[in-house]
């Protein structure tokens, strides 16, 4: 483990207390304290300071109308979807309509179809690195920005209840 002076912990304390993720408390190291930690290292050594990374916030979209709360029924649907691959989820709200593939295409390790409140429907996808993709019926659909937030829960539901 590295061993650091008191000024160089402080200089460590003062970096993430400035909102400093590890990565820059890594190259911050590298660079006026001439000492190379691995990510890991790096990882370790906050954690054996004490030192809270700040987590940056998360942006929330501005919502026209406040969305309504998940049903219960969701969590009975979502209870028996592990031996049902194509099972369809409740919309929550709206006439959103979220399926499962059975087998998804190459590439992809969870894949389905969600029919949006305008009636188009567009395949979504989550790969291997973890990355969520969708293709919608055109180049360049957007899906109504009031079906966003609907169709985040429900995605959530489903990746959470298969273990994403």
């Amino acid at each position: 483990m590295a061993n650091l002076s008191p000024q160089q912990r402080q200089l460590v304390e003062q970096w993430a207390a400035e909102g400093a993720n590890l990565n820059q408390i890594q190259d911050r190291l590298r660079s006026e304290c001439e000492m190379t930690l691995t990510y890991m290292e790096a990882r370790l050594l906050i954690l054996e300071l004490g030192v809270k990374i700040q987590d940056k916030p998360r942006e929330v979209p501005p919502e026209e109308k406040p969305a309504p709360p998940p049903e219960p029924v969701a969590e009975d649907k979502a209870a028996t979807l592990p031996g049902d691959d194509s099972a369809d989820l409740p919309a929550g709200g709206g006439d959103l309509k979220v399926t499962v593939d059975e087998i998804p295409p190459a590439g992809a390790v969870i894949s389905g179809k969600a029919t949006f409140s305008d009636g188009n429907t567009v395949m979504w996808f989550m790969d291997q690195m973890g990355r969520f993709g969708m293709r919608g019926p055109t180049p360049g659909y957007q899906p109504p920005a009031a079906d966003i937030p609907v169709f985040q829960r429900e995605l959530d539901t489903i990746l959470s209840v298969r273990g994403f």
